[in-house]
């Protein structure tokens, strides 16, 4: 079988190792088992470093909730924090550090193993890449943190008390890791192991981070030092396009190789996923949830799909009347890839699972609090559960790299034609759509929205950024790149769904026949209901605003957009960009102070 089934034994060994040890760990501490019974073998170092891997599963795909690509009826925290009165003493998650010591302390016992350099050298630099990630999240809530390269014994009181470190610092330190890493873990490796591609694609993906972060976000005070990591982001994703031998997935049929990453269920021969997390059926089976789909928790918004661009590779914005379109009119000639994302007019439901209607050309489930929309990417629409359980999902994919190399460049001013064709338009090309040349004319919409853009080639770098949201689109791209871009106020904005002009008859499956029938709050669904020309009886809603007991909610109570939340909130600037330290450990440690206007 694949690496799937090592990496499921190894937990298991582990585990085993553990329960043998009961009556040792009475007498000595659990750290003491590694130091003095295990780092022996190569097998050790592998059992170990395995259980470090924490990639994301299916769950990534509902990940962009809460931001101006969906909705959400979750409590997510930074929802929370917008429309409450956030302090240390109720956003208190995140200052967990189990995870450094576990990393520290394989770090500090590696060397034990009878193994050649080589292979210890691959191994302290997955230890040491997996403590960049660690580092990575800590840097993006918290800004400064105290910097720890040891384990903490519970007597050592300097370090329990360490005070933050500056971000330079933390950040200095995460490259170290990740540059090691880079040139000493294996270049190959079995499927869903960290290789050094892997690494190099977390290493440019941070680097731009912290590049586009120092630049846009003044409070910090770090712009002179923004260029040196795009510049590092600019050439570790070049040394990928070069030397890593990825190509995007593209058979020449651009209605279905992009939606094919992300309900496949083998993606070890990919040529354009760098790390995939792997399943399969009764062996591992995947965390694959209809949820992705129906009015569950999330639903895509109608900003993100205004924001794909028309077959032709004009924008959608510019199209007479775009914003009271109807649901069918919207999907028309477009951006192949909104099709391959969003269940459009015709789709089929196979899987059905919970929904009522059942299977067939799917009628859009209007429910309130959502925006009418339903995601189709990363669905498993197939009715078979071994299918389902076998799904992998591209935790990294080259297209990624393609576009932080050609932000980056764009970032940096450099930014040429050569550039676009070997990056945004490769892209393109598998979907179909005219290329992207250099200074492309300007889309107001697109415009408004990121008005702090500060470089020579900024119309370059608002359709780079468009080609980013379309490309990741539902994967958890979003928020850091709302965070980076310092783009926090867009998330103000209410997410809003179909639009409806009156209450009446529609057409939601793009036959000409009536579906749905919009009617007023204030009347009842009767079970004699009306039937449309092919003998079906149409689906009723009763239409209103917030506050009211209605099925759905629109703008204006009987017209407009449908309305999924009643008030996004406040996002205040700088201070939303970043989290405060807990109060509980602040109290432990008054050395930790907050920063940013946190209290």
């Amino acid at each position: 079988m694949k690496r799937i089934y090592f990496l499921f034994i190894s937990t298991i060994l582990l585990a085993s190792i553990s329960a043998c040890e009961d009556d040792f760990l009475d007498r000595v501490p659990e750290t003491d088992i590694g130091a003095e019974r295990f780092f022996n073998t190569e097998e050790d170092l592998s059992i170990y470093v395995n259980n470090l891997y924490d990639f994301p599963g299916f769950g990534q795909y509902n990940a962009d909730g809460g931001t101006d690509n969906a909705a959400t009826t979750g409590n997510t925290e930074l929802k929370t924090m917008m429309v409450g009165s956030p302090s240390s003493a109720n956003i208190n998650g995140g200052w967990e550090w189990e995870r450094l010591r576990t990393i520290n302390f394989f770090l500090e016992n590696f060397g034990k193993a009878d193994i050649p350099q080589e292979r210890l050298d691959h191994y302290e630099g997955l230890a040491r890449f997996f403590r960049a990630q660690f580092y990575v999240e800590k840097v993006k809530r918290y800004s400064d943190v105290p910097w720890y390269s040891m384990t903490i014994a519970s007597n050592d009181e300097e370090l329990l008390m360490q005070p933050r470190d500056p971000r330079v610092l933390v950040v200095d330190s995460i490259m170290a890791d990740y540059q090691f890493a880079a040139e000493h873990v294996s270049t190959d490796g079995l499927e869903g192991e960290v290789t050094a591609w892997v690494v190099k694609t977390y290493l440019a993906r941070y680097a731009l981070y912290e590049g586009t972060f120092r630049k846009y976000h003044p409070e910090l005070s770090l712009q002179a030092s923004a260029d040196t990591y795009l510049q590092m982001a600019r050439d570790v994703a070049k040394d990928i396009m070069d030397n890593g031998g990825f190509a995007l997935h593209n058979t020449g049929n651009p209605v279905e190789d992009y939606h094919q990453l992300f309900i496949s269920a083998d993606l070890g021969d990919n040529p354009e996923v760098i790390l995939v997390r792997a399943f399969e059926t009764d062996l591992l089976n995947s965390d694959f949830s209809a949820t992705i789909f129906g009015n569950f928790e999330v639903s895509p918004s109608k900003d993100l799909l205004q924001s794909y661009l028309m077959a032709d590779g004009s924008y959608y914005t510019e199209q007479p009347d775009y914003e009271t379109n109807l649901f069918v009119e919207e999907f028309q000639d477009r951006d192949p890839r909104l099709n391959q994302t969003y269940a459009y007019p015709g789709w089929e439901l196979i899987f059905t699972d919970t929904y009522s209607q059942g299977g067939g050309i799917y009628i859009q489930q209007l429910a309130k609090n959502f925006t009418g929309y339903h995601q189709i990417k990363g669905f498993v629409n197939d009715t078979d559960l071994k299918v389902r359980n076998s799904a992998d999902v591209p935790v990294l994919r080259f297209a990624e790299v393609l576009l932080t190399y050609a932000e980056a460049r764009a970032e940096l001013g450099e930014l040429t034609q050569e550039d676009l064709d070997m990056t945004v338009n490769q892209l393109r090309n598998r979907a179909g759509l005219p290329v992207l040349t250099m200074n492309p004319p300007v889309d107001p919409v697109q415009a408004t929205r990121y008005p702090n853009i500060n470089s020579s080639q900024a119309n370059e770098l608002l359709e780079i950024r468009r080609e980013r949201r379309i490309e990741f689109a539902l994967e958890g791209y979003r928020m850091d790149d709302l965070m980076r871009w310092h783009a926090g106020t867009l998330l103000e904005n209410e997410p809003v769904g179909l639009y409806f002009p009156e209450l009446g008859n529609y057409d939601l499956t793009g036959d000409g026949v009536a579906d749905i029938k919009l009617i007023d709050v204030s009347e009842s669904i009767h079970e004699d209901r009306e039937v449309n020309e092919l003998g079906e009886p149409l689906i009723y809603y009763r239409a209103g605003t917030f506050g009211q007991d209605a099925s759905l909610f629109l703008e204006n109570g009987n017209s407009g957009t449908i309305q999924a939340i009643a008030e996004r909130g406040t996002f205040v600037e700088p201070k939303y960009y970043y989290r405060p330290i807990p109060q509980s450990e602040v109290v432990l440690n008054p050395n930790l102070t907050q920063i940013f206007a946190w209290d």
